[in-house]
């Protein structure tokens, strides 16, 4: 098989069949679209690819008149592809972003010659609501018909789903012997690869179920918003899915385990995701059925990205012990019971001076707008601090902000378990504070 260039070797990815043994669905084939095979490693180089291609000619042109840069709101594998494709056209790449959350990402970005820009933002992801925040205006900027960059825009960009409703949906069709799978479950990052191939498949058979896959809340799946981040990104319809379910960190990585090990699929956790999301959503209507089915899933990327991620959360895995006071312990309903508290009480106990509010999100997060007095804790390092015991006095008070209230609430949780008297989460964090018109200062 012979390409004249490497982009021609996007997509065609193989559709691999999952041993019955091994998810043990009785009625259900189980099918893993293997898009970690495309050239850059993952499903975002059809996005990249056809989002970038229609105006990479004039870009060129315009970098021998000194400008000729893309530019892409994304901080993982869009933004890889993306640095790629600038290089090969004689292009540079700036990523834009708040939080660089995966290192080998960032490193393999740097590697690639990105540039890599980290604005304030209020909230982990684009927000396009909120007219102050630096990221939202930087975005809007880019999207001025005036611009001098080429911005590929992944949140808003309808080829973004195109790519995937001409490429990967009939792919899968077409692998099928012509059937559409009776079941599509996929991860939601920008929805354009589940957006797409969702369209794809009901063209051909409207009685097609697709399940939605986010994030738990509080939890971090690279690749994977939260059910609330989701709804802030333009391409996202609700009405594409007939279910969304949630999936946690933990079980991301065991989904992502048994395809390492039991199917021979490098996955990253996206793909253990959408694995473990898709058998427990078959399970539970395998015994049920009369007739043969069939299920496609969608593998992302490649683990190699993420040992940084799994080490930190799984450090049994590289035979290292299981460390003290981890959020990962937390139970459900310790969670959901954690001790939280609104913005008119929060603003009233604040007034008395007495707790110590402590603000988790990144630095350029609070840098933006953050509650007058709080210290910044970047909530990777406070739960490196949480390992070694209660950072705070018990005597002292204690306030956690995030963005949206989940984040803090599990640190609030896990306080309280390690015998902290005093801890509240704010309940909806820093947008719920911002909305109800509190106060908020910037450096």
């Amino acid at each position: 098989m012979r390409y004249d260039s490497i982009t021609d070797a996007i997509g065609n990815t193989p559709l691999v069949r999952i041993d019955p043994t091994v998810h043990g669905l009785g009625h259900i084939d189980l099918y893993a679209k293997l898009e970690l095979l495309n050239p850059f490693g993952s499903v975002k180089d059809r996005a990249a690819w056809n989002m970038a291609r229609p105006h990479l000619a004039a870009a060129a042109c315009a970098a021998g008149e000194g400008g000729g840069q893309v530019v892409e709101l994304s901080s993982g594998n869009t933004a890889k592809a993306l640095a790629v494709l600038a290089g090969m056209h004689g292009l540079t790449f700036k990523s834009v972003t708040n939080r660089m959350r995966i290192p080998e990402i960032k490193d393999l970005l740097l590697l690639l010659g990105a540039e890599i820009e980290e604005l304030p933002g209020q909230s982990e992801c684009l927000d396009p609501t909120a007219t102050d925040d630096p990221l939202t205006l930087f975005h809007r900027a880019l999207s001025e018909p005036d611009s001098t960059y080429l911005h590929t825009d992944q949140y808003f960009n309808p080829r973004n789903t195109e790519a995937h409703f001409t490429g990967t949906g009939p792919e899968i069709v077409k692998d099928l012997d012509g059937r559409a799978p009776d079941w599509f479950i996929a991860c939601v990052g920008t929805a354009g690869s589940s957006t797409g191939v969702a369209r794809a498949l009901r063209e051909h058979d409207p009685a097609v179920r697709v399940v939605g896959l986010v994030a738990a809340k509080s939890d971090f799946v690279p690749g994977i918003r939260t059910i609330d981040e989701a709804h802030e990104v333009g391409l996202f319809d609700p009405g594409t899915y007939d279910t969304i379910a949630s999936v946690s960190a933990d079980e991301a990585i065991e989904g992502m385990l048994t395809l390492n090990r039991r199917c021979g699929i490098l996955a990253g956790p996206t793909g253990g995701a959408a694995y473990f999301g898709a058998v427990r959503q078959l399970q539970a209507i395998d015994d049920e059925l009369t007739e043969r089915q069939s299920a496609v899933f969608i593998v992302c990327d490649r683990v190699e990205s993420y040992l940084s991620y799994v080490r930190q959360r799984r450090p049994d895995l590289f035979g290292r012990p299981r460390r003290r006071n981890s959020p990962a312990d937390l139970t459900a309903a310790e969670i959901r019971t954690a001790p939280a508290i609104g913005v008119a009480d929060a603003q009233a106990w604040i007034g008395t001076g007495e707790p110590l509010v402590v603000d988790l999100r990144s630095p350029y997060a609070y840098a933006a707008l953050h509650i007058d007095g709080s210290v910044n804790i970047v909530d990777e390092l406070f739960e490196e601090l949480l390992h070694g015991g209660l950072p705070f006095s018990r005597n002292r008070p204690v306030l956690l902000a995030c963005p949206v209230g989940e984040k803090s609430a599990r640190y609030a949780a896990l306080l309280t378990r390690m015998g902290h008297p005093e801890v509240r989460s704010l309940t909806g964090g820093i947008i719920a504070w911002r909305d109800a018109g509190a106060p908020l200062v910037r450096d």
